[in-house]
């Protein structure tokens, strides 16, 4: 898009904070900075301007989505306009929806309300994590 003769420049730590993956700029700009970001395999810095056809690999806890840039903004819309500007790979979904089921079948932890374990919790938990290694 071009205003007065000038390109405007579309950086990654904007447009991941307009597509929705991160709730802040900051956020945004802290995990390209901690390399949970990578743009065409390749790690880069928040400055770095993204371009239609870019490959994205982003890592959020334990999922991890690729997708392809099909769109550019550097504004926060709706979630129906954030999804509009990329493509997430069919691997990609398929290994996501594998995780997710994976974290589902695992038993819930089990915490007190009262706070610190006391001695008998403690055993028990012992009791039980030495039960699953067997």
């Amino acid at each position: 898009m071009e205003t007065n003769g000038s390109v405007e420049k579309y950086r990654i730590d904007k447009w991941l904070f307009a597509a929705r993956f991160f709730k802040t700029r900051s956020l945004a700009a802290d995990a390209v900075e901690r390399g949970r970001v990578t743009l065409n395999e390749q790690r880069v810095k928040p400055a770095k301007v993204v371009t239609v056809g870019d490959m994205l690999t982003i890592r959020i806890g334990h999922v991890q989505y690729v997708i392809k840039v099909l769109a550019l903004s550097n504004t926060r819309g709706s979630a129906t306009q954030a999804q509009l500007l990329y493509n997430e790979t069919d691997e990609s979904r398929q290994q996501r929806e594998i995780l997710a089921a994976r974290m589902k079948a695992q038993p819930q932890p089990v915490f007190s309300s009262k706070g610190r374990p006391t001695k008998r919790d403690r055993r028990e938990i012992e009791r039980l994590m030495s039960s699953q290694d067997e």
